[in-house]
């Protein structure tokens, strides 16, 4: 293709409103346009690297025997509804009415539909296994987009769904899907780790992220050097730092600390480690009747160590807050507590509570929490002897690296990473059963689908890729995801008919072997020429001048490379072509 064919549209300065590199650069290497609070026209360029994520992920879904089909982005809300998700989805499910005040959603993922489709033509356990694919616009609410494609609200996501027997059966078909993504996320030539994850508000019993690696990714990845043991920080199991609880030695006093609310500043004044100190953080659970009434509420007061902080979504699956809870009211502190948040703690509280303690502070002995009184704290704190034992000993906080890792190998280190792939077994609770979605057994008994979800963000991926390949250049693509994986910059093309004829034969040797090649017949200035394509980000490129020729050379140059080599014009084809292949 040459250059005059398609459309070049380079900034020299990113927006004031691109807050991270893959953003600045998609927008000044003219990939996508803003039409939107987190919505973006894909212009040419980004879209030949979507069409090429989407060439590598058809590949090895269809390898992996997943079929194609391709289901609506606006889906009616029953089927929603029937699911439960249509209520629980929250603000992010986009919810519309139609003419006739209908209601449906704009899609934000397929679940709902494709067990739908299972359940009218998938009739047989003959039938299975079964997998479905698409590749097809998303729309999720985000309250606040940000990050271009990382964080936006409408994105292209591959999703698949498999309709398995048993759980064996479905649990055979999630590995397949894992191997797929492993495969997948290595062709595009990405530093990734695959963790263990929380199955989130998709449900289901297992999963796994696949996190690209970068420091400006959102997520925390847990994983030890030592072993193959990787988690997300949300599901990483944080074991207790303390081997059993030490016999007290300090008597408990009632300290003053005026004006200090924070773990922090009473570990200051009291010139003690901050692991001394337990902090407390306050939760509701309310329950109610049919009418959706509220008949009761419980406090449950979480305590964790002082230089530690809380894990809501540990906390979420604890006995009593797992069907719902939320952070209490000020007001609701101040009845149960007899004081303002800052000062709070398990002793003499004015009404009963829940306590829950962390693994690690159930095992502390002379600890220093809040007194339930305005600047004043308790120092030389025990269980047993100064309070009651804790109601419930958990796992709720966030592990740190130096934590000793779950599987017994090595201390845990924690890196960034973006999310851009998921896999989940979601067995028949979530949708097969609430949508009656079964097939006939040997017997000719109906039984509910064992099902899995797996998606790939393919619009995330683009920014994932410049995140962690890029300089202060602009994007350097790998060689599978680059909009042309070779230039060809002629230096005086309309001036030589030399170096147009070079150029010319070069760019169709190399089409004709397979190679996705750009002439730049633009005619613009070396430095100019060289700056657009640097920034656009693609793996090789060919300098053709008369200078060169006279010699019997081009210069080629790989995007990491700091310097050009010379090579003669008749094995520039297949130097690239090799490289190309590598």
């Amino acid at each position: 293709m040459k250059a005059s064919q398609t459309f070049v549209s380079t900034l020299k300065e990113a927006p004031a409103d691109a807050e991270i590199i893959s953003h600045q650069l998609m927008m000044r290497a003219g990939l996508i346009k803003r039409l939107g609070a987190g919505i973006y026209s894909y212009m040419p360029m980004g879209l030949r690297v979507i069409r090429k994520i989407e060439a590598i992920i058809r590949e090895e879904m269809n390898r992996a025997g997943a079929v194609e089909l391709l289901m609506p982005v606006v889906q009616p809300a029953e089927l929603w509804q029937e699911t439960g998700r249509f209520q629980a989805y929250g603000p992010e499910l986009m919810r519309v009415q139609d003419r006739h005040e209908r209601d449906f959603v704009i899609q934000p993922t397929s679940e709902e539909v494709v067990t739908d489709i299972a359940r009218q033509e998938l009739r047989s356990y003959k039938q299975l296994p079964r997998n479905f694919y698409h590749i097809q616009t998303k729309f999720r609410d985000e309250r606040r987009p940000r990050f271009g494609v990382m964080r936006g609200r409408e994105f292209t996501m591959k999703d698949a769904y498999s309709f398995d027997r048993d759980k064996a059966a479905a649990l055979k078909s999630y590995r397949a899907m894992f191997e797929a993504y492993t495969r997948i996320f290595d062709r595009f030539g990405l530093r990734y780790r695959a963790v263990a994850a929380d199955t989130g508000a998709i449900g289901g019993d297992a999963s796994h992220e696949f996190q690209v690696i970068a420091d400006t990714g959102e997520d925390a990845i847990v994983y030890s050097p030592d072993s193959d043991y990787a988690a997300n920080i949300e599901l990483a199991e944080a074991l207790p730092l303390l081997a059993a609880r030490a016999a007290p030695t300090q008597d408990r006093v009632k300290t003053p600390t005026p004006g200090k609310a924070t773990c922090e500043d009473v570990a200051a004044l009291l010139g003690l480690p901050l692991a001394r100190t337990v902090k407390s953080l306050v939760l509701a659970s309310d329950q109610k009747n049919e009418a959706g009434d509220v008949v009761k509420t419980t406090l449950w007061l979480l305590l964790v160590r002082g230089d530690h902080s809380l894990n809501e979504v540990k906390a979420g699956k604890l006995p009593g807050l797992k069907d719902g809870y939320r952070f209490a009211t000020a007001a609701e502190i101040e009845d149960h507590f007899g004081c303002k948040p800052g000062y709070l703690g398990p002793i003499g509280t004015k009404k009963p509570i829940k306590v829950v303690a962390d693994r690690t502070v159930a095992l502390m002995s002379d600890f220093v929490c809040g007194a339930n009184e305005a600047d004043f704290h308790h120092t030389g704190v025990n269980w047993g002897r100064d309070l009651p034992e804790p109601d419930l000993v958990a796992d709720i906080r966030n592990v740190v690296a130096g934590d000793p890792s779950p599987d017994g190998k090595g201390v845990l280190a924690i890196q960034r990473g973006i999310e851009v792939g998921h896999v989940f077994y979601l067995g028949t609770k979530k949708y097969s059963e609430p949508m009656k979605a079964h097939f006939l057994d040997e017997n000719g008994k109906p039984q509910p689908f064992e099902m899995g979800c797996y998606g790939i963000g393919v619009t995330r991926l683009l920014g994932a890729a410049i995140e962690q390949n890029h300089d202060e250049r602009g994007i350097i693509w790998p060689q599978s995801m680059a909009p042309f994986s070779v230039v060809i910059c002629p230096i005086g093309m309309d001036r030589s008919a030399e170096v147009k004829a070079a150029a010319e034969s070069l760019h169709d040797q190399l089409a004709a072997a397979g190679i996705d090649v750009l002439l730049d017949d633009r005619g613009e200035r070396p430095g100019a020429m060289f700056a657009d394509w640097e920034l656009v980000g693609v793996p090789w490129r060919v300098v053709i001048s008369d200078r060169g020729l006279k010699a019997g050379t081009v210069e080629l140059q790989g995007r990491r490379e700091a310097a050009a080599t010379a090579v003669p014009l008749a094995e520039a084809a297949a130097r690239l072509q090799a490289r190309w292949e590598a």
